[in-house]
Order: structure tokens, then C-alpha cells, then sequence
């Protein structure tokens, strides 16, 4: 199993000075998570944006990244405003993989909870899920094709 780690508000920090938050190009929410698993995880940190400013090129990579990997089950950890639009993308490259997109509404170094709780609900899901693309978020996971972000009301459904 690999986690890719995109960036998006699951990794965003409070910046000081600026007065703001913004995506660290690190993989420390993530790593903080997994250090508290028994089970060995690969990690790879790319891109590192927000998923507004995530764009095609950007997809292409995150594509890229995932066939070359030897995993068969990949989790991606992504920002949630774009999350379908990449799980598309990913979708119609066709790799036979498990592809697992999570992320978090509420960055990990504000509250822990949620991000720790959907990484970990992904990594289970994975282990278990069919090949092809999914979203996995707030406890509603299955194909990427029946989870999507209600973004007036702020959670996922199904759909």
C-alpha cells in the first residue's frame, strides 16, 4: 500500500506572520498519523496545493505517480473541493488498482480528528475495496461515481 499526499486542508498550517493558512510542502500530518499504525505504509509526498489551485498538469502527474507505482492500493490524500474532478481523471486512466481518495474538511493541525479518522477509514476501506477509483470521507465511502461533496452543507453523501 502506498499514501500519495497532495496537499489540501488535511495538511494545511497556521502561517503567523502572514495571518494565514497554506499547504507545507511536508507530509508531517500525515506521518504524525501513521506513526500510531502497526502496519507499514509507504509514503509519498507530490504536488502539494490546495485542490483550486490543483490543474490538468497536476493530474497528469498524480496519474502518473500512481502507475508507476508497484502498489496495488494507493491512497491519495486531496483536497476535498476538487477531489471528483482528479478521481475522474484518475478513473479514466483505467489502472488496475485500488485508488482511494481521502482528505479533510478541518486541517489535522487544528483539529486531529477528522483527518486522522478518514486517513484511517481509507487505509481499511483500501485493504478490502475493488479495483477502481473511491472516495472515502466523514464515513461515507464507495465508488467515486456515488460520493460526492455537498458543498452547502459541508459533508459528503452519497449520491
Amino acid at each position: 500500500m502506498l499514501i500519495i499526499n497532495t496537499g489540501g486542508t488535511f495538511n494545511k498550517r497556521y502561517d503567523p506572520i502572514k495571518g494565514e493558512l497554506f499547504v507545507p510542502n511536508d507530509n508531517q500530518a500525515v506521518e504524525s498519523i501513521l506513526e500510531s499504525l502497526v502496519i507499514d505504509i509507504s509514503l509519498q509526498g507530490v504536488i502539494y496545493k490546495d485542490s483550486l489551485e490543483m490543474d490538468a498538469q497536476d493530474r497528469t502527474f498524480l496519474g502518473q505517480t500512481i502507475a508507476a507505482s508497484d502498489a496495488q492500493t494507493v491512497i491519495v490524500i486531496h483536497g476535498t473541493d476538487t477531489m471528483d474532478l482528479s478521481a475522474a481523471y484518475i478513473d479514466m486512466l483505467a489502472l488496475d488498482k485500488t485508488v482511494v481518495f481521502t482528505g479533510s474538511m478541518v486541517p489535522f493541525s487544528i483539529d486531529p480528528i477528522e483527518a486522522t479518522a478518514n486517513l484511517s477509514m481509507a487505509i481499511g476501506y483500501g485493504q478490502h475495496a475493488v479495483r477502481g477509483v473511491h472516495i472515502v470521507m466523514q464515513g461515507v465511502m464507495n465508488s467515486f461515481k456515488q460520493v460526492k461533496k455537498n458543498k452547502s452543507a459541508g459533508k459528503f453523501e452519497y449520491v
